[in-house]
């Protein structure tokens, strides 16, 4: 798929296979352990991220990461091994898009069953820049990091080492979904990180260049629920999303300013399949769209000091799937304010069927600006409203209830 570039233990820009990057890694270091022994196997753990919305940069400094054999141990407990960076790595999350890793280094491990991993920040220093972010177009700001990150962000992932093996674990940070704006220019961090497999598969595809500067955004989603995001190479338009269960995905891209275009059904048969929908000849192009909004506000009652409440536009496509437009966070410190900008114009439907390129996406007449809103919230009961943007903008709130 790819011509192999040099690798580099600070960072790799090229997508490989498992097998390849684990022999790489491995010469890379940065464990506390003592070379092994006959009862011991090895441990790589590396960093990837899908990107986030409406930055430049999401910096984060990591130190360590630990593992143990309880999911329950608490971070003062024996029996952690620790796979410590030093120096701490600043790392800008957003430069490990489509597919792209960290290694943060490896460990001997004792064979055994695991069940616990924590990935531990610095902490903010005094001149606050440790972890921060860069608004688009704006100035580094610090991020406030909860305590949490401190003793580690706590990541229940169980796996087994076995004597004389080596197994390589990735952990995907969110950025997007990590960030929140909170009022006077304020943002926080709400990690949000899964453990994803390491073998390289996904979907593939080419977007049309020119719209490279209106924030081209790709998802993989199954009944609406996102499972993996990224945006396209800002040079070539190429974009990949990467390490995805084997299942049937509908593809979506979104752009500002443009009609939202959907390829339903692309089935990723195995977690070692690398499917296109689009290549250099065939990339997929949206039309110019007017813009609505939806705005309002959406509140948690009672009010909860962990949880945020979340405000989603969806379309339905007939039989299709529904699928998810657009995401964003109420903004809890002002009043659960949310703002959502939306095309009007008719979105673009294509079925994947057998995967022959080009994949024909006609207008899909009669849905232009027609949009499902739901506020969702752990633990609440999500309430969604219809909406029709052609001709006006809409407001509507939200009051969540358990």
């Amino acid at each position: 798929m790819k011509n192999i570039k040099p690798f580099s233990c600070t960072k790799s820009r090229t997508w490989m296979t498992a097998s390849v990057l684990a022999a790489l890694v491995a010469g890379c270091g940065g464990g506390d352990g003592d070379g092994g022994s006959s009862t011991s196997g090895t441990l790589g753990v590396s960093l990837t991220d899908a990107p986030a919305c409406g930055f430049d940069e999401v910096n984060v400094t990591v130190t360590k990461v630990r593992v143990h054999q309880s999911s329950s141990a608490g971070e003062n407990d024996g029996g952690w091994t620790d796979i410590t960076l030093s120096p701490a790595k600043k790392i800008n999350l957003l430069d490990l898009n489509n597919g792209v890793l960290m290694p943060l280094g490896e460990t001997p491990l004792a064979a055994g069953h695991y069940s616990q991993l924590r990935l531990v920040l610095d902490p903010n220093t005094s001149n606050g820049l440790v972890n921060s972010v860069v608004p688009t177009g704006g100035v580094e700001t610090a991020l406030v990091t909860p305590s949490a990150v401190q003793s580690g962000i706590k990541l229940v992932n169980e796996f087994d080492v076995a004597s004389g093996q080596r197994v390589d674990l990735l952990m995907d940070f969110d950025a997007c979904k990590s960030i929140v704006k909170r009022g006077n220019g304020v943002y926080a961090l709400k990690p949000v990180i899964r453990v994803v497999p390491f073998v390289l598969n996904g979907i593939n595809g080419f977007v049309d260049t020119a719209m490279l500067s209106s924030g081209v955004m790709v998802t993989a989603q199954q009944n609406g629920v996102i499972v993996q995001t990224t945006a396209p190479n800002t040079t070539t338009g190429e974009f990949f999303l990467a390490r995805l269960p084997a299942g049937s995905y509908d593809v979506v891209l979104t752009a500002n300013g443009r009609s939202t275009a959907v390829i339903a059904g692309v089935l990723v048969a195995t977690e070692t399949s690398v499917v296109p929908v689009s290549n250099t000849v065939t990339r997929i192009t949206m039309p110019v769209s007017t813009t609505g909004t939806v705005s309002g506000t959406a509140v948690l009652n009672p009010v909860s000091t962990t949880e945020l409440a979340y405000v989603a536009a969806k379309q339905t496509f007939g039989s299709a799937p529904t699928v998810t437009v657009k995401t964003v966070v109420a903004d809890e410190l002002n009043g659960g304010a949310y703002s959502l900008s939306l095309p009007t114009g008719e979105p673009l439907l294509g079925q994947f069927g057998t995967g022959i390129l080009p994949i024909a996406l006609p207008m899909q007449l009669g849905m232009a600006g027609q949009y499902s809103v739901a506020a969702s919230a752990t633990g609440y009961q999500t309430q969604s409203f219809t909406k029709n943007i052609s001709v006006a903008n809409a407001t509507q709130d939200f009051v969540l209830v358990p």
